[in-house]
């Protein structure tokens, strides 16, 4: 049996199984919430909240596997890398070795309207 429920792509996220992005009456992608991320690339952010060897640690940072991006910033480091969750003991690991102290860890990860935007090329409101 399939439902068909329209609504804001917060909802979908949290109700649905499978999702479909229609677009000026075209189903432009459909599947779960993981498929449709997939197909844009888009990977996960980690802000870390550092102090001490800032530089070193980014620096370490980037030379992990499944880290794609390494950038210093007053308040600590910001990551995009390839699944943060798995990812994130061995990234406290490595800071940690390059002499920095992390005292925050946030996860963002993908979500449906970054998939919106993505194949429509357009914000939801236009």
């Amino acid at each position: 049996m399939a439902i068909l429920y329209t609504t804001h792509y917060e909802d979908a996220e949290r109700l649905c199984d499978r999702v479909g992005i229609i677009d000026e009456g075209k189903i432009r992608a459909e599947g779960t919430r993981r498929e449709l991320v997939g197909l844009i690339g888009q990977r996960d952010r980690v802000s870390l909240t550092v102090s001490g060897s800032l530089t070193e640690a980014a620096t370490a940072l980037r030379a992990l596997d499944g880290v794609e991006e390494a950038t210093q910033h007053e308040a600590g480091i910001e990551l995009l890398v390839n699944e943060a969750r798995s990812l994130l003991p061995r990234i406290l690991e490595v800071a940690t070795a390059a002499g920095a102290s992390v005292s925050g860890v946030e996860i963002a990860e993908p979500d449906l309207e970054a998939v919106f935007l993505h194949l429509t090329g357009r914000a939801l409101r236009d």
